[in-house]
């Protein structure tokens, strides 16, 4: 298993840890409902140094992402960032991705889950045939997200920059605690606020920054609340809700999906577009007492299979069991009354908003 720059730091906290994505990773410390609520109320902070990042840069760097990608860079100006996918020739999901403009037309950061860096680092590289320099940093690069309605109040006097007044999906780079080069950007998977922050991942980079956010009275947190915190937005998980056999319209993806431009799987997509999808993943929350899990089944009230589930817990914030899954378009409607299948039993649930309330 890889270690990332806080590993030491996250056991010295007594962090409880696990493999995850090839690396020895904190899923708590104090506990996950104790953690989320810290990120809802006041802030946390996660490392995700994990997430894999790549350098797109020359004359062909856009037009490589442009025919990689869903959504349009085109659109991007210096300091703009931009939610993505990558669709496969059959529409479904290589990864969702964030893109970064850091010089319009020229220079681009690309950030991919943790589990598919070679996927996608291969997959981009195939493609690159308008002569773009391709640089995989991962290795080399610390991210830490510091989440929470008063993350950038509490972590403002460690920057020069003005990060209480960063719109969404903008960044700054500058100064850190001290640490030169970081890149501050508003964006996050909690749906809580907050900043993620990408620098040199140097063992005397990483210890600087963690003990400066940590003494701010911020505390660490693990990837179970990240993951809780993400569904309570019904922010999709890679390899759960979306995957290569998922496409992004049935994911309700389709405001990353932009026909103005050619990219992978184009035609396909347009046609699902045009003749309408079969199935579409949903929001769901349990009536009946039971907590959905990955891959149970989703049938109507009748019994017949409609669906699974994608993901599901109990929700710390709204105290009740929630969960995302596909289903046939057909019980796809709001307050559509379903059932889970919980060991073997069926539970009734129903179909609603995200995010849940």
């Amino acid at each position: 298993m890889k270690n990332t720059p806080f590993t030491a730091r996250h056991q010295a906290l007594g962090a409880k840890m696990a493999p995850f994505a090839g690396y020895n990773m904190p899923i708590s410390y104090t506990g996950i409902n104790e953690e989320h609520q810290s990120v809802r109320t006041n802030a946390g902070v996660f490392d995700v140094s994990h997430m894999g990042e790549f350098i797109v840069k020359g004359e062909g760097a856009l037009d490589l992402i442009q025919r990689v990608t869903s959504n349009d860079a085109s659109k991007l100006g210096a300091g703009q960032a931009q939610y993505s996918c990558m669709p496969n020739e059959e529409g479904g999901i290589v990864d969702d991705l964030l893109i970064y403009c850091l010089e319009p037309g020229k220079t681009y950061m690309i950030v991919v889950n943790a589990a598919n860096i070679e996927k996608d680092w291969n997959w981009i590289s195939a493609r690159n045939t308008t002569g773009a320099t391709l640089q995989d940093i991962s290795d080399r690069t610390a991210l830490l997200a510091i989440q929470g309605p008063n993350a950038t109040k509490l972590l403002q006097d460690l920057t020069e920059g003005d990060i209480l007044n960063l719109k969404y999906y903008t960044f700054v780079k500058g100064t850190f605690a001290g640490v030169d080069n970081v890149l501050i950007s508003a964006t996050g998977y909690t749906g809580a606020g907050g900043v993620e922050i990408y620098f040199e991942g140097k063992e005397e980079n990483a210890g600087r920054i963690w003990d400066a956010i940590l003494a701010k009275g911020i505390k660490p947190v693990g990837l179970g609340a990240r993951d809780t915190l993400r569904l309570e937005m019904g922010y999709c998980l890679y390899g759960n809700d979306i995957d290569d056999t998922t496409s992004p319209l049935e994911a309700g993806l389709g405001w990353i999906t932009k026909f103005t431009k050619d990219f992978t799987a184009r035609p396909f997509l347009e046609k699902q577009k045009a003749e309408g999808v079969g199935r579409k993943l949903v929001g769901f929350e349990m009536v009946d007492k039971g907590i959905p899990r990955h891959d149970y089944v989703i049938a109507d009230e009748t019994g017949k299979t409609i669906g699974r589930v994608t993901s599901g817990t109990q929700s710390p914030s709204l105290q009740k069991a929630v969960g995302l899954g596909y289903v046939d378009v057909a019980h796809a409607a709001l307050d559509t009354p379903i059932r889970i299948l919980v060991r073997d039993k069926a539970l009734a649930a129903k179909v609603v908003r995200v995010p849940f309330s």
